[in-house]
C-alpha cells in the first residue's frame, strides 16, 4: 500500500454495506457463515476445502482479531459486509503473489442472501477502481 493511501472505512448501497470486520463482529460472523458452509464453498474465489470449516466462537473471535490487527497495519483488508446490524458476507483484499495482479479479493454472501452475490462482487469491483490503488485486482468473476 502505498504510504499516503487512507483505506476506506465504509462503503454504503441501498442493500448493505461494508464495514471493517472486528471482534465486534464475532457472535453475528459465526453465525453468518456457520449457516452457509456449502454456499461459500460453492462461491467463486473459495476453490478449495481449508475454509470455511467449522470452528468454535472462541477461535472465529481468534481469526477476527488478526483481521482487525491485519488493516490497523495495512497488511489486509477484511470487511463486514452488513444489512443494518445483521453480518451477511464479508470481503477480503490481501497481497497476492500471482503473477499480473497486485491484490487478491474475494466475498462470500450468506445462503440465505445469495442473490446478492453479484451485486457485492459488482459493487466492491467499482469500489476497487474507483477508490483503491490497485491497476489489477484478482477478483473471480460472477
Amino acid at each position: 500500500m502505498p504510504d499516503d493511501f487512507d483505506p476506506p472505512h465504509e462503503l454504503g448501497t441501498a442493500a448493505f454495506r461494508l464495514e471493517p470486520l472486528g471482534p465486534e463482529h464475532n457472535e453475528r460472523d459465526h453465525d453468518a457463515w456457520m449457516s452457509s458452509i456449502d454456499h461459500i464453498r460453492g462461491t467463486p474465489g473459495f476453490p478449495n476445502d481449508d475454509w470455511p470449516t467449522e470452528m468454535s466462537l472462541e477461535r472465529n473471535l481468534t481469526d477476527l482479531e488478526r483481521h482487525a490487527r491485519d488493516f490497523g497495519e495495512r497488511i489486509g483488508f477484511t470487511y463486514s459486509v452488513l444489512d443494518g446490524d445483521d453480518v451477511i458476507g464479508c470481503v477480503y483484499i490481501y497481497p497476492t503473489e500471482e503473477d499480473g495482479h497486485d491484490a487478491e479479493v474475494s466475498s462470500w454472501v450468506t445462503a440465505s442472501r445469495a442473490e446478492l452475490d453479484r451485486s457485492l462482487w459488482q459493487t466492491v469491483s467499482d469500489w476497487l477502481a474507483e477508490r483503491w490503488p490497485f491497476d489489477a485486482p484478482l477478483y473471480a468473476g460472477r
